[in-house]
């Protein structure tokens, strides 16, 4: 999960942007597919393998994604079976255009991931297919992996399956109106389903013990011809689609397992030390955090519309620290094996244009399923894929960071000098002059230098003393 994500509107030609272009060519990322790479895939956009793929297409999916988006990887539909629920949900088949060992597969190990900036994307694949040939777009004939997941009356899974499919997705709908729809009343029953099976499913989360955070989105807005940092909060709709991927991949973990090869996310449970700190920064930011109520408790009583809260929300995501992708072999799994947060088994499989393991994954759960082996190539590549993962994800991290600094040095460059109300919510052990402050407004958390050591937990003045959009840098003292 991305510590914090960030989206520009607007603001079509400012030094932001400009600041922005030079950090893709300081981190020195790929910037277009080399010739071979998109000659591969405009000859696969044409000639996909559908070999295979049984036809689906009577089934009505729709997509739930940010309006933008065009790189699609998952449709759902949704329908009553019995007292229960069945979900249909189709992830882009990307294996039907990717063939092993061809230029394309060697640029997307080369690439692992897609990432994230502002104002755009370094994506994974080229997007002739990501958000072309292999995205779900809506009106057009598809290749999928297809899961069939049954819930009982309570939304517990009783019955999985997953094949190869060709889909039709019918609608591209947005979290927004997704919600304005269930909300008013007026979603017809596939989609309406999505509320009543959210639901449930996030009551099989508490049971289990695990925890979602619904960590707001941070959103670069031009006002008046200034740049502005406000944050928009996640809505339900998007928190019971999150259900389903969980959902799918709690499923692929189970079907891994029980065929004894495959690759899994895990997550340690985190440290009592970090869990304490947390406490700390609820103390700094306001957040009634009573010693006998569990974390998870606290987090889903938290309303993200709230700034004290979001701030707080994205502190919460320190305790992810430590997730990696572990392979297992004959049945042996790996220790930790459970996803902390998921508190279940759990892997990647539902975000295959975006995210190299998935397309993995995927092809592991069609074979177990099928009661066959891998595919050779699939057995080939496993070993490497956690180090590829690593990788991959700590240059999204740098990407992440890089982009959080610039983006609040730009805002704050003019008010080098001012003092801010803020919370110390860090001190570092071995410098305790050093630490972590969060301002109200705007909403900023930065690095903290003083000359005696910071006190934790506790409201501060604050003065900046440095904001340089050029190296990425802010930086306060106590006032």
């Amino acid at each position: 999960m991305p510590r914090r994500q960030l989206h520009m509107t607007g603001a079509a030609d400012t030094p932001l942007r400009a600041a922005l272009r030079g950090l893709r060519a300081e981190l020195d990322l790929p910037a277009d597919f080399p010739p071979a790479v998109l000659a591969e895939a405009a000859e696969a956009a044409k000639s996909p393998d559908l070999s295979g793929h049984r036809d689906a297409t009577d089934l009505p999916f729709f997509t739930i994604d940010p309006p933008t988006s065009t790189d699609l990887d998952q449709a759902m539909h949704l329908e009553r079976r019995g007292d229960g629920y069945r979900v249909h949900y189709a992830i882009a088949d990307v294996a039907a255009f990717v063939r092993p060992g061809s230029a394309l597969d060697a640029e997307a190990h080369h690439r692992v991931t897609t990432l994230y900036f502002p104002d755009g994307k370094v994506p994974l694949h080229p997007t002739l297919l990501s958000e072309g040939a292999a995205s779900l777009l809506p009106g057009e004939t598809r290749p999928a992996a297809l899961w069939q997941i049954d819930l009982d009356s309570e939304g517990r899974q009783i019955a999985c399956e997953v094949r190869r499919a060709l889909v039709r997705s019918r609608a591209k709908l947005d979290y927004a109106g997704v919600q304005r729809q269930i909300d008013a009343g007026t979603a017809e029953e596939p989609l309406a389903l999505l509320k009543d099976i959210g639901l449930l499913r996030e009551e099989q989360e508490v049971a289990r013990g695990g925890i979602s955070l619904n960590v707001p989105e941070q959103e670069i807005v031009e006002r008046d011809g200034t740049l502005d940092l406000d944050y928009r909060a996640p809505l339900p709709a998007d928190a019971w689609n999150a259900q389903i991927s969980l959902l799918t991949g709690m499923a692929a973990a189970r079907i891994m397992t029980e065929s004894g090869t495959g690759i899994l996310r895990t997550l340690p449970v985190a440290p009592d030390g970090a869990v304490a700190r947390l406490r700390l920064c609820a103390q700094a930011l306001h957040i009634d955090w009573p010693h006998h109520v569990p974390y998870a408790e606290v987090v889903r009583s938290l309303d993200p519309h709230r700034g004290n809260h979001a701030a707080f929300l994205q502190e919460c995501t320190t305790l992810l620290r430590g997730a990696g992708y572990t392979v297992f072999e004959h049945g042996d799994l790996p220790t930790p094996a459970v996803h902390a947060a998921v508190a279940e088994l759990y892997t990647h499989c539902t975000a295959p244009l975006r995210r190299l393991v998935d397309r993995y994954a995927a092809e592991l759960c069609l074979a177990a399923f099928a009661g066959g082996e891998p595919p050779e190539w699939v057995l080939r590549a496993l070993p490497a894929l956690p180090k590829e993962m690593a990788e991959g994800t700590r240059r999204a991290n740098t990407v992440e960071r890089e982009c959080v600094d610039l983006v609040e040095a730009a805002l704050l460059k003019d008010q080098v000098g001012a003092v801010f109300d803020g919370y110390v919510i860090d001190v570092k052990d071995d410098e305790p002059a050093v630490g972590t402050v969060h301002i109200e407004d705007p909403a900023i958390v930065a690095r903290i230098e003083g000359g005696t050591a910071l006190p934790l937990g506790e409201r501060l003045r604050v003065r900046l003393t440095q904001a340089d959009p050029g190296s990425s840098k802010v930086l306060f003292a106590p006032a």
